[in-house]
Protein backbone atom coordinates (compact mmCIF):
# COMPACT_ATOMS: atom_id res chain seq x y z
CA UNK A 1 0.00 0.00 0.00
CA UNK A 2 2.81 2.41 0.86
CA UNK A 3 4.43 1.73 -2.51
CA UNK A 4 1.16 2.54 -4.27
CA UNK A 5 0.81 5.80 -2.31
CA UNK A 6 4.40 6.70 -3.10
CA UNK A 7 3.90 5.95 -6.81
CA UNK A 8 0.91 8.29 -7.06
CA UNK A 9 2.21 10.96 -4.66
CA UNK A 10 2.64 14.45 -6.11
CA UNK A 11 6.12 14.86 -7.60
CA UNK A 12 8.90 16.16 -5.42
CA UNK A 13 10.68 19.31 -6.62
CA UNK A 14 13.59 18.67 -8.99
CA UNK A 15 16.90 20.54 -8.67
CA UNK A 16 16.41 24.11 -9.82
CA UNK A 17 17.47 24.78 -13.42
CA UNK A 18 20.06 27.47 -13.91
CA UNK A 19 18.36 29.51 -16.64
CA UNK A 20 18.20 33.21 -17.35
CA UNK A 21 14.77 34.88 -17.31
CA UNK A 22 14.23 34.59 -21.07
CA UNK A 23 15.20 30.91 -21.25
CA UNK A 24 13.18 30.12 -18.12
CA UNK A 25 10.06 31.77 -19.56
CA UNK A 26 10.50 29.97 -22.89
CA UNK A 27 10.94 26.62 -21.16
CA UNK A 28 7.92 27.22 -18.91
CA UNK A 29 5.65 28.17 -21.82
CA UNK A 30 6.70 25.09 -23.81
CA UNK A 31 5.98 22.76 -20.91
CA UNK A 32 2.64 24.33 -20.06
CA UNK A 33 1.52 24.12 -23.70
CA UNK A 34 2.45 20.42 -23.69
CA UNK A 35 0.49 19.94 -20.46
CA UNK A 36 -2.55 21.73 -21.87
CA UNK A 37 -2.40 19.73 -25.11
CA UNK A 38 -2.05 16.43 -23.26
CA UNK A 39 -4.92 17.25 -20.87
CA UNK A 40 -7.23 18.32 -23.70
CA UNK A 41 -6.40 15.57 -26.20
CA UNK A 42 -6.09 12.95 -23.47
CA UNK A 43 -9.50 13.79 -22.05
CA UNK A 44 -11.09 13.80 -25.51
CA UNK A 45 -9.84 10.21 -25.92
CA UNK A 46 -11.25 9.43 -22.47
CA UNK A 47 -14.58 10.46 -24.00
CA UNK A 48 -14.16 8.04 -26.90
CA UNK A 49 -13.92 5.22 -24.36
CA UNK A 50 -16.95 6.61 -22.53
CA UNK A 51 -19.35 7.13 -25.46
CA UNK A 52 -18.42 4.14 -27.63
CA UNK A 53 -21.51 2.19 -26.59
CA UNK A 54 -23.78 4.93 -27.95
CA UNK A 55 -22.95 4.14 -31.57
CA UNK A 56 -23.34 0.38 -31.07
CA UNK A 57 -26.87 0.20 -29.73
CA UNK A 58 -28.62 -0.48 -33.03
CA UNK A 59 -26.35 -3.39 -34.11
CA UNK A 60 -26.46 -4.82 -30.58
CA UNK A 61 -30.26 -4.68 -30.61
CA UNK A 62 -30.37 -6.17 -34.11
CA UNK A 63 -28.11 -9.02 -33.02
CA UNK A 64 -30.54 -9.91 -30.22
CA UNK A 65 -27.72 -9.87 -27.67
CA UNK A 66 -29.45 -7.29 -25.46
CA UNK A 67 -32.68 -5.26 -25.47
CA UNK A 68 -33.16 -1.51 -25.01
CA UNK A 69 -33.97 -1.77 -21.30
CA UNK A 70 -30.78 -3.73 -20.66
CA UNK A 71 -28.73 -1.23 -22.67
CA UNK A 72 -30.30 1.56 -20.62
CA UNK A 73 -29.26 -0.10 -17.37
CA UNK A 74 -25.75 -0.71 -18.70
CA UNK A 75 -25.45 2.94 -19.73
CA UNK A 76 -26.69 4.12 -16.36
CA UNK A 77 -24.08 1.97 -14.56
CA UNK A 78 -21.37 4.14 -16.09
CA UNK A 79 -23.12 7.39 -15.25
CA UNK A 80 -23.88 6.53 -11.62
CA UNK A 81 -20.33 5.28 -11.03
CA UNK A 82 -18.99 8.41 -12.69
CA UNK A 83 -21.15 10.69 -10.53
CA UNK A 84 -19.83 9.17 -7.29
CA UNK A 85 -16.29 9.00 -8.64
CA UNK A 86 -16.27 12.72 -9.41
CA UNK A 87 -16.44 13.42 -5.68
CA UNK A 88 -13.97 10.77 -4.54
CA UNK A 89 -11.34 11.07 -7.25
CA UNK A 90 -11.58 14.85 -7.23
CA UNK A 91 -10.38 14.92 -3.65
CA UNK A 92 -7.71 12.28 -4.26
CA UNK A 93 -6.29 13.95 -7.37
CA UNK A 94 -5.28 17.06 -5.40
CA UNK A 95 -2.62 14.96 -3.66
CA UNK A 96 -1.48 13.00 -6.74
CA UNK A 97 0.98 12.99 -9.57
CA UNK A 98 -1.60 13.98 -12.16
CA UNK A 99 0.24 12.32 -15.05
CA UNK A 100 0.17 8.89 -13.40
CA UNK A 101 -3.33 9.35 -12.01
CA UNK A 102 -4.88 10.37 -15.33
CA UNK A 103 -2.99 7.70 -17.28
CA UNK A 104 -4.15 4.99 -14.87
CA UNK A 105 -7.80 5.90 -15.35
CA UNK A 106 -7.49 5.72 -19.13
CA UNK A 107 -5.68 2.38 -18.96
CA UNK A 108 -8.58 0.94 -16.95
CA UNK A 109 -11.16 2.52 -19.25
CA UNK A 110 -9.50 1.21 -22.42
CA UNK A 111 -9.17 -2.24 -20.83
CA UNK A 112 -12.87 -2.29 -19.96
CA UNK A 113 -13.72 -1.51 -23.59
CA UNK A 114 -11.41 -4.24 -24.86
CA UNK A 115 -12.89 -6.81 -22.47
CA UNK A 116 -16.40 -5.93 -23.63
CA UNK A 117 -15.24 -6.55 -27.19
CA UNK A 118 -13.99 -9.98 -26.14
CA UNK A 119 -17.31 -10.71 -24.43
CA UNK A 120 -19.10 -9.65 -27.58
CA UNK A 121 -17.11 -12.11 -29.68
CA UNK A 122 -17.96 -14.87 -27.21
CA UNK A 123 -21.67 -14.04 -26.96
CA UNK A 124 -22.71 -17.11 -28.95
CA UNK A 125 -21.46 -19.41 -26.18
CA UNK A 126 -22.40 -17.22 -23.21
CA UNK A 127 -25.99 -16.95 -21.87
CA UNK A 128 -27.63 -13.57 -22.49
CA UNK A 129 -28.08 -12.96 -18.75
CA UNK A 130 -24.35 -13.43 -18.20
CA UNK A 131 -23.51 -11.05 -21.07
CA UNK A 132 -25.86 -8.43 -19.61
CA UNK A 133 -24.42 -8.64 -16.08
CA UNK A 134 -20.83 -8.68 -17.35
CA UNK A 135 -21.46 -5.64 -19.58
CA UNK A 136 -23.09 -3.75 -16.69
CA UNK A 137 -20.15 -4.51 -14.37
CA UNK A 138 -17.51 -3.59 -16.95
CA UNK A 139 -19.33 -0.42 -17.99
CA UNK A 140 -19.71 0.57 -14.33
CA UNK A 141 -15.96 0.02 -13.87
CA UNK A 142 -15.43 2.17 -16.94
CA UNK A 143 -17.54 4.90 -15.32
CA UNK A 144 -15.35 4.91 -12.22
CA UNK A 145 -12.20 5.04 -14.35
CA UNK A 146 -13.71 7.90 -16.37
CA UNK A 147 -13.99 9.97 -13.18
CA UNK A 148 -10.17 9.87 -12.99
CA UNK A 149 -9.92 12.01 -16.14
CA UNK A 150 -11.39 15.44 -15.48
CA UNK A 151 -9.90 16.19 -12.01
CA UNK A 152 -6.21 15.81 -13.00
CA UNK A 153 -6.82 17.56 -16.32
CA UNK A 154 -8.33 20.61 -14.60
CA UNK A 155 -5.72 20.49 -11.82
CA UNK A 156 -3.03 20.70 -14.52
CA UNK A 157 -4.52 24.04 -15.62
CA UNK A 158 -4.37 25.24 -12.03
CA UNK A 159 -0.76 24.12 -11.57
CA UNK A 160 0.55 25.47 -14.87
CA UNK A 161 -1.54 28.56 -15.72
CA UNK A 162 -1.87 31.86 -13.84
CA UNK A 163 -5.27 33.10 -12.73
CA UNK A 164 -5.53 35.72 -15.48
CA UNK A 165 -5.20 33.05 -18.22
CA UNK A 166 -6.80 30.02 -16.63
CA UNK A 167 -10.37 30.91 -17.64
CA UNK A 168 -9.50 31.25 -21.31
CA UNK A 169 -7.71 27.92 -21.40
CA UNK A 170 -10.48 26.28 -19.37
CA UNK A 171 -12.90 27.27 -22.14
CA UNK A 172 -10.69 25.63 -24.75
CA UNK A 173 -10.21 22.56 -22.57
CA UNK A 174 -13.98 22.20 -22.14
CA UNK A 175 -14.22 21.56 -25.87
CA UNK A 176 -12.51 18.20 -25.27
CA UNK A 177 -15.93 16.77 -24.32
CA UNK A 178 -17.39 17.58 -27.72
CA UNK A 179 -14.20 16.67 -29.55
CA UNK A 180 -14.24 13.25 -27.89
CA UNK A 181 -17.88 12.68 -28.80
CA UNK A 182 -17.13 13.64 -32.40
CA UNK A 183 -14.15 11.23 -32.50
CA UNK A 184 -16.37 8.51 -31.08
CA UNK A 185 -19.15 8.92 -33.64
CA UNK A 186 -16.70 9.27 -36.53
CA UNK A 187 -13.95 6.77 -35.64
CA UNK A 188 -15.82 4.15 -33.65
CA UNK A 189 -18.92 4.56 -35.80
CA UNK A 190 -16.89 3.84 -38.95
CA UNK A 191 -15.41 0.71 -37.41
CA UNK A 192 -18.86 -0.52 -36.33
CA UNK A 193 -20.25 0.09 -39.82
CA UNK A 194 -17.54 -1.92 -41.57
CA UNK A 195 -16.48 -4.51 -38.99
CA UNK A 196 -19.35 -4.98 -36.51
CA UNK A 197 -20.10 -3.74 -33.02
CA UNK A 198 -17.56 -6.00 -31.31
CA UNK A 199 -14.78 -4.34 -33.30
CA UNK A 200 -16.08 -0.96 -32.15
CA UNK A 201 -15.03 -1.75 -28.58
CA UNK A 202 -11.53 -2.67 -29.77
CA UNK A 203 -11.38 0.59 -31.73
CA UNK A 204 -12.27 2.67 -28.67
CA UNK A 205 -9.68 0.73 -26.64
CA UNK A 206 -7.05 1.59 -29.26
CA UNK A 207 -8.02 5.27 -29.03
CA UNK A 208 -7.61 5.05 -25.26
CA UNK A 209 -4.15 3.53 -25.66
CA UNK A 210 -3.12 6.48 -27.83
CA UNK A 211 -4.40 8.80 -25.12
CA UNK A 212 -2.29 7.05 -22.48
CA UNK A 213 0.83 7.60 -24.59
CA UNK A 214 0.01 11.29 -25.07
CA UNK A 215 -0.56 11.77 -21.32
CA UNK A 216 2.66 9.99 -20.31
CA UNK A 217 4.73 11.98 -22.82
CA UNK A 218 3.31 15.49 -22.36
CA UNK A 219 1.29 15.87 -19.15
CA UNK A 220 3.83 17.23 -16.67
CA UNK A 221 2.95 17.14 -12.98
CA UNK A 222 4.12 20.50 -11.62
CA UNK A 223 6.56 23.26 -12.65
CA UNK A 224 8.62 22.42 -9.57
CA UNK A 225 9.03 18.82 -10.78
CA UNK A 226 10.76 20.25 -13.86
CA UNK A 227 13.14 22.44 -11.89
CA UNK A 228 11.05 25.58 -12.27
CA UNK A 229 9.58 27.90 -9.62
CA UNK A 230 5.85 27.57 -8.82
CA UNK A 231 3.41 29.15 -11.25
CA UNK A 232 2.72 32.07 -8.88
CA UNK A 233 6.39 33.08 -9.17
CA UNK A 234 6.59 32.43 -12.90
CA UNK A 235 3.50 34.56 -13.54
CA UNK A 236 4.51 37.27 -11.05
CA UNK A 237 1.18 36.96 -9.25
CA UNK A 238 0.60 38.99 -6.13
CA UNK A 239 0.00 37.03 -2.94
CA UNK A 240 -3.65 37.00 -1.89
CA UNK A 241 -4.85 37.49 1.67
CA UNK A 242 -6.72 34.57 3.18
CA UNK A 243 -10.10 34.91 4.82
CA UNK A 244 -10.78 33.90 8.39
CA UNK A 245 -13.27 31.23 7.38
CA UNK A 246 -11.97 27.78 6.58
CA UNK A 247 -12.67 25.97 3.31
CA UNK A 248 -14.82 23.52 5.23
CA UNK A 249 -17.03 26.32 6.56
CA UNK A 250 -17.43 27.85 3.11
CA UNK A 251 -18.31 24.48 1.58
CA UNK A 252 -21.03 24.05 4.21
CA UNK A 253 -22.35 27.46 3.21
CA UNK A 254 -22.50 26.34 -0.44
CA UNK A 255 -24.52 23.27 0.51
CA UNK A 256 -27.02 25.58 2.21
CA UNK A 257 -27.30 27.95 -0.78
CA UNK A 258 -30.60 27.35 -2.66
CA UNK A 259 -29.31 29.02 -5.83
CA UNK A 260 -26.61 26.36 -6.21
CA UNK A 261 -29.15 23.55 -5.90
CA UNK A 262 -31.44 25.25 -8.42
CA UNK A 263 -28.59 25.38 -10.93
CA UNK A 264 -27.73 21.76 -10.14
CA UNK A 265 -31.32 20.76 -10.90
CA UNK A 266 -31.30 22.82 -14.12
CA UNK A 267 -28.09 21.14 -15.20
CA UNK A 268 -29.57 17.74 -14.37
CA UNK A 269 -32.54 18.30 -16.70
CA UNK A 270 -30.22 19.69 -19.38
CA UNK A 271 -28.10 16.53 -19.13
CA UNK A 272 -31.23 14.45 -19.71
CA UNK A 273 -31.71 16.11 -23.11
CA UNK A 274 -27.97 16.01 -23.85
CA UNK A 275 -27.54 12.32 -23.15
CA UNK A 276 -30.87 11.48 -24.76
CA UNK A 277 -29.52 12.56 -28.14
CA UNK A 278 -26.00 11.24 -27.60
CA UNK A 279 -27.28 7.92 -26.29
CA UNK A 280 -30.42 7.31 -28.36
CA UNK A 281 -30.29 9.79 -31.25
CA UNK A 282 -28.68 7.33 -33.66
CA UNK A 283 -31.29 4.66 -32.89
CA UNK A 284 -34.08 7.24 -33.32
CA UNK A 285 -32.88 8.26 -36.78
CA UNK A 286 -32.50 4.64 -37.82
CA UNK A 287 -35.86 3.39 -36.59
CA UNK A 288 -38.13 6.44 -36.72
CA UNK A 289 -36.81 8.10 -39.87
CA UNK A 290 -35.25 5.23 -41.80
CA UNK A 291 -31.70 6.55 -42.07
CA UNK A 292 -28.88 4.07 -42.63
CA UNK A 293 -26.35 3.37 -39.90
CA UNK A 294 -23.70 5.62 -41.45
CA UNK A 295 -26.18 8.44 -42.17
CA UNK A 296 -27.57 8.40 -38.63
CA UNK A 297 -24.13 8.36 -37.04
CA UNK A 298 -22.92 11.21 -39.28
CA UNK A 299 -25.94 13.41 -38.50
CA UNK A 300 -25.77 12.94 -34.72
CA UNK A 301 -21.99 13.48 -34.73
CA UNK A 302 -22.58 17.02 -36.01
CA UNK A 303 -23.93 18.13 -32.63
CA UNK A 304 -20.70 17.05 -30.93
CA UNK A 305 -18.61 19.00 -33.42
CA UNK A 306 -20.72 22.18 -33.22
CA UNK A 307 -20.74 21.91 -29.42
CA UNK A 308 -17.05 22.81 -29.56
CA UNK A 309 -17.93 26.22 -30.98
CA UNK A 310 -20.55 26.86 -28.32
CA UNK A 311 -18.33 25.77 -25.44
CA UNK A 312 -15.21 27.65 -26.52
CA UNK A 313 -17.01 30.94 -27.16
CA UNK A 314 -19.54 30.83 -24.31
CA UNK A 315 -17.37 32.24 -21.55
CA UNK A 316 -15.83 34.85 -23.83
CA UNK A 317 -19.05 36.32 -25.20
CA UNK A 318 -20.79 36.31 -21.81
CA UNK A 319 -17.85 38.24 -20.35
CA UNK A 320 -17.63 40.71 -23.23
CA UNK A 321 -21.26 41.18 -24.23
CA UNK A 322 -23.07 40.54 -20.93
CA UNK A 323 -20.36 41.71 -18.51
CA UNK A 324 -20.17 38.34 -16.78
CA UNK A 325 -23.93 37.91 -16.33
CA UNK A 326 -24.79 34.44 -17.72
CA UNK A 327 -28.53 34.44 -16.96
CA UNK A 328 -29.81 35.95 -20.22
CA UNK A 329 -27.61 33.90 -22.59
CA UNK A 330 -28.42 30.76 -20.55
CA UNK A 331 -32.14 31.44 -21.05
CA UNK A 332 -31.77 32.13 -24.79
CA UNK A 333 -29.65 29.07 -25.47
CA UNK A 334 -31.91 26.98 -23.23
CA UNK A 335 -34.84 27.91 -25.45
CA UNK A 336 -32.72 27.16 -28.53
CA UNK A 337 -31.95 23.73 -27.06
CA UNK A 338 -35.66 22.91 -26.78
CA UNK A 339 -36.41 24.26 -30.27
CA UNK A 340 -33.59 22.23 -31.80
CA UNK A 341 -34.66 19.07 -29.97
CA UNK A 342 -38.26 19.52 -31.15
CA UNK A 343 -37.07 20.06 -34.73
CA UNK A 344 -34.98 16.90 -34.53
CA UNK A 345 -37.83 14.77 -33.19
CA UNK A 346 -40.68 16.15 -35.32
CA UNK A 347 -38.98 17.85 -38.27
CA UNK A 348 -39.43 15.09 -40.82
CA UNK A 349 -36.97 12.97 -42.76
CA UNK A 350 -35.22 15.59 -44.89
CA UNK A 351 -31.48 15.34 -44.29
CA UNK A 352 -30.97 19.10 -44.19
CA UNK A 353 -33.64 19.53 -41.49
CA UNK A 354 -32.00 16.95 -39.23
CA UNK A 355 -28.55 18.41 -39.90
CA UNK A 356 -29.85 21.89 -39.00
CA UNK A 357 -31.41 20.50 -35.81
CA UNK A 358 -28.07 18.97 -34.77
CA UNK A 359 -26.18 22.17 -35.59
CA UNK A 360 -28.49 24.23 -33.35
CA UNK A 361 -28.63 21.54 -30.68
CA UNK A 362 -24.84 21.23 -30.59
CA UNK A 363 -24.25 24.96 -30.21
CA UNK A 364 -26.94 25.26 -27.51
CA UNK A 365 -25.70 22.28 -25.52
CA UNK A 366 -22.11 23.50 -25.81
CA UNK A 367 -23.07 26.80 -24.20
CA UNK A 368 -25.28 25.18 -21.55
CA UNK A 369 -22.60 22.67 -20.53
CA UNK A 370 -20.37 25.62 -19.73
CA UNK A 371 -23.06 27.75 -18.04
CA UNK A 372 -25.46 25.36 -16.28
CA UNK A 373 -22.80 22.65 -15.98
CA UNK A 374 -20.61 24.73 -13.68
CA UNK A 375 -19.79 28.33 -14.53
CA UNK A 376 -23.03 29.89 -13.20
CA UNK A 377 -22.66 28.01 -9.92
CA UNK A 378 -19.04 29.16 -9.62
CA UNK A 379 -20.21 32.74 -10.21
CA UNK A 380 -22.39 32.78 -7.07
CA UNK A 381 -20.06 31.12 -4.53
CA UNK A 382 -16.81 32.23 -2.89
CA UNK A 383 -13.74 31.29 -4.89
CA UNK A 384 -12.56 28.85 -2.23
CA UNK A 385 -15.71 26.77 -2.70
CA UNK A 386 -15.47 26.32 -6.47
CA UNK A 387 -14.92 22.58 -6.09
CA UNK A 388 -17.90 22.16 -3.80
CA UNK A 389 -20.21 23.96 -6.24
CA UNK A 390 -18.95 21.91 -9.19
CA UNK A 391 -19.32 18.74 -7.15
CA UNK A 392 -22.98 19.44 -6.38
CA UNK A 393 -23.72 20.26 -10.02
CA UNK A 394 -21.71 17.30 -11.31
CA UNK A 395 -23.37 14.67 -9.14
CA UNK A 396 -26.86 15.96 -9.97
CA UNK A 397 -26.05 16.08 -13.69
CA UNK A 398 -24.70 12.57 -14.05
CA UNK A 399 -27.25 10.97 -11.75
CA UNK A 400 -29.93 12.52 -13.97
CA UNK A 401 -28.11 11.27 -17.07
CA UNK A 402 -28.11 7.78 -15.59
CA UNK A 403 -31.80 7.93 -14.74
CA UNK A 404 -32.43 9.13 -18.29
CA UNK A 405 -30.74 6.07 -19.76
CA UNK A 406 -32.88 3.69 -17.69
CA UNK A 407 -36.12 5.63 -18.26
CA UNK A 408 -35.51 6.08 -21.99
CA UNK A 409 -34.69 2.42 -22.46
CA UNK A 410 -37.85 1.40 -20.63
CA UNK A 411 -40.06 3.86 -22.54
CA UNK A 412 -38.65 2.68 -25.87
CA UNK A 413 -39.02 -1.00 -25.01
CA UNK A 414 -42.57 -0.52 -23.66
CA UNK A 415 -43.79 0.98 -26.95
CA UNK A 416 -42.43 -1.50 -29.48
CA UNK A 417 -44.91 -3.48 -31.55
CA UNK A 418 -44.15 -6.40 -33.83
CA UNK A 419 -45.57 -6.35 -37.36
CA UNK A 420 -47.01 -9.40 -39.08
CA UNK A 421 -43.70 -10.05 -40.81
CA UNK A 422 -41.86 -9.96 -37.49
CA UNK A 423 -40.43 -6.46 -37.96
CA UNK A 424 -40.16 -4.33 -34.83
CA UNK A 425 -41.98 -0.99 -34.99
CA UNK A 426 -40.79 1.69 -32.58
CA UNK A 427 -43.07 4.39 -31.14
CA UNK A 428 -40.84 7.20 -29.87
CA UNK A 429 -43.69 9.58 -28.92
CA UNK A 430 -43.59 8.93 -25.13
CA UNK A 431 -39.81 9.15 -24.84
CA UNK A 432 -39.76 12.25 -27.09
CA UNK A 433 -42.16 14.00 -24.69
CA UNK A 434 -39.87 13.05 -21.79
CA UNK A 435 -36.81 14.52 -23.52
CA UNK A 436 -38.48 17.78 -24.57
CA UNK A 437 -40.09 18.30 -21.15
CA UNK A 438 -36.68 17.93 -19.51
CA UNK A 439 -35.14 20.51 -21.85
CA UNK A 440 -37.92 23.02 -21.12
CA UNK A 441 -37.59 22.59 -17.35
CA UNK A 442 -33.83 23.09 -17.66
CA UNK A 443 -34.21 26.68 -18.92
CA UNK A 444 -37.17 27.54 -16.66
CA UNK A 445 -35.46 26.62 -13.38
CA UNK A 446 -32.67 29.26 -13.58
CA UNK A 447 -35.35 31.95 -13.74
CA UNK A 448 -35.73 31.37 -9.99
CA UNK A 449 -32.20 32.80 -9.63
CA UNK A 450 -32.83 35.78 -11.88
CA UNK A 451 -32.39 38.35 -9.11
CA UNK A 452 -29.35 36.69 -7.53
CA UNK A 453 -26.00 38.45 -7.75
CA UNK A 454 -22.37 37.37 -7.62
CA UNK A 455 -21.30 39.50 -4.68
CA UNK A 456 -20.78 36.43 -2.50
CA UNK A 457 -18.03 35.30 -4.83
CA UNK A 458 -15.85 38.13 -3.67
CA UNK A 459 -16.20 37.08 -0.03
CA UNK A 460 -12.79 35.46 0.15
Amino acid sequence: MNRIKEFYRISRPAPKRELDDTACDRYYRRLRLQAFTAATLGYSLYYVCRTSLNVMKKPILDSGSLDASQLGIIGSALLFAYAVGKFVNGFIADYCNIKRFMATGLVVSASANALMGVLGLAQSVIPTAVVFVAFAVMWGLNGWAQSMGAPPAIISLSRWYPLKERGTYYGFFSASHNLGEFFSFLFVGSIVTFAGWQAGFFGSAAAGAIGVIVILCWLHDTPESKGLPPVETLAHEKSRSQADRSVKEIQKQVLKTPAVWILAAASAFMYISRYAINGWGVLFLQEAKGFSDSEAISIVSINALLGILGTVLSGWFSDKLCKGDRKLPALLFGILNSVALTLFLYGGTEVWVNVLAMVLFGIAIGVLICFLGGLMAVDIVPRKATGAALGVVGVASYCAAGIQDVASGWLIDAHITVAADGTKVYDFAPVAFFWIAASVISFLLPLLNWKSNVSDKQAE
